[in-house]
């Protein structure tokens, strides 16, 4: 077992002095994730996007339209930018990208609704931009149950219908919401708690595949096989615990960041969702050195991390649900560090249940951990006999 250890210290010390003589690799490992966290979070340091360009015609241009349209701009996602003359010049606005959405307000608006005759009021968004015009929709429609709900109490007014039961008519029952996990709806709660995880997890297969191919690159695998006593399992255990190491520093300044600076919600202690991210690291890892075990090749091994990288993203469903995608990827999850990663957040972090409910995501990782006891014998052998092939 000693000389176990000491070979396999002694490779770590032979990696170091490799990534000493290479800073790009202090860069892919340190500088680009922790990039991508200040990137991401600033840009979304809001919470929400709010105050997206918004348009008006107001074509009826009475006392009431114009109480609509004030309620409209004191709306938290909304910025009036512009009023139109006409239903024609706002649609060509909309078509330039000034604005993502209009409200439309045509003629004798008021007077059909004091006469009862139910106008019609209209908005239009621009779903090619998503999100802002999901959330534009959201206020224009609120603008507009509060415009008919203001006609309707002038109504009553007017027929003598006293405060009291006012409010029992214009609105019978009284709605509470209270959103579960992310109170405050902030998308950078919801985004980059997998975002930045996700390119993080990338960015570890991608490198593990890369330097475990480097060896047959500069021609130096059997060299390494040597230190490593003929012991394929060694000498990648010596190989890449240093970065390992640093992966774990990251994860663990990471959900810092997260939970303590930015003060996204934690219901459980941070060791926990720590202990998660590094379980993911060490499994992203072994996926790595899975995909060389079967291509053997750095070029075909990276493009394979690449790919299934990328993937994992769109898979681990936490912009679409996995239970409405196709079999095949609901199966693909399974093996996704990604998407037990966001398992774990949902059920750690955010609901704070117990560690027992979530054994089948962290039984996953512990198997896809495994993975590379698959192909030791491939890799040995290719330690052996074979030479780079570009």
């Amino acid at each position: 077992m000693r000389e176990v250890i000491t070979r396999i210290f002694k490779i770590g010390l032979r990696e170091i002095e490799i990534f000493s003589h290479r800073p790009m690799y202090l860069f892919v490992i340190i500088i680009a994730p922790l990039f991508c966290l200040i990137y991401f979070t600033q840009i979304m340091r809001s919470g929400t996007p709010d105050k997206m360009p918004c348009g008006v015609v107001d074509e009826d241009n009475t006392t009431t339209t114009r109480s609509i349209v004030r309620i409209l701009g004191a709306m938290q996602n909304t910025d009036i930018k512009a009023h139109y003359g006409s239903f024609s010049e706002a649609r060509k606005a909309m078509q330039r990208g000034e604005i993502y959405a209009f409200f439309y307000i045509p003629r004798n608006t008021t007077d059909k609704a004091l006469a009862s005759k139910r106008p019609k009021i209209s908005f239009y968004t621009s779903d090619t931009w998503y999100a802002a015009g999901s959330l534009l929709m959201k206020d224009l429609q609120m603008t507009s149950e509060l415009a008919g709900l203001a006609v309707t109490r002038a109504t009553l007014t007017a027929k003598g219908v006293p405060p009291s039961l006012m409010m029992g008519i214009l609105q019978p029952i009284s709605i509470e919401t209270h959103p579960i996990g992310n109170p405050g709806l902030n998308y950078s709660v919801y985004l980059n708690n997998i975002v930045v995880p996700g390119l993080f997890f990338l960015i570890i297969m991608l490198f593990t595949a890369y330097t475990i191919g480097y060896e047959w690159k500069m021609g130096t695998q059997k060299e390494l096989f040597s230190i490593a006593g003929g012991s394929s399992t060694i000498a990648l255990a010596g190989k890449l615990w240093p970065q390992t190491l640093l992966y774990c520093i990251l994860m663990v300044l990471i959900d810092v960041y997260f939970y303590k600076y930015q003060g996204f919600p934690l219901n459980v202690s941070m060791i926990r969702i720590i202990c998660a991210g590094w379980l993911c690291i060490f499994a992203s890892q072994a996926l790595a050195v899975f995909f060389f075990g079967i291509f053997l090749t750095l070029r075909m091994s990276m493009s394979a991390c690449s790919l299934f990288g990328v993937l994992q993203i769109s898979v681990c469903g936490f912009t679409f649900p996995l239970t409405a995608m196709k079999p095949i990827f609901q199966y693909l999850a399974w093996i996704s560090p990604l998407r037990h990663y966001y398992m774990l957040y949902v059920n750690q972090a955010l609901n704070g249940f117990k560690l027992v409910y979530a054994w089948p995501s962290i039984v996953a990782l512990l198997l896809i951990c495994l993975l590379p006891l698959t192909m030791l014998f491939r890799i040995a052998n290719a330690f052996k006999t074979l030479d780079y092939k570009p």
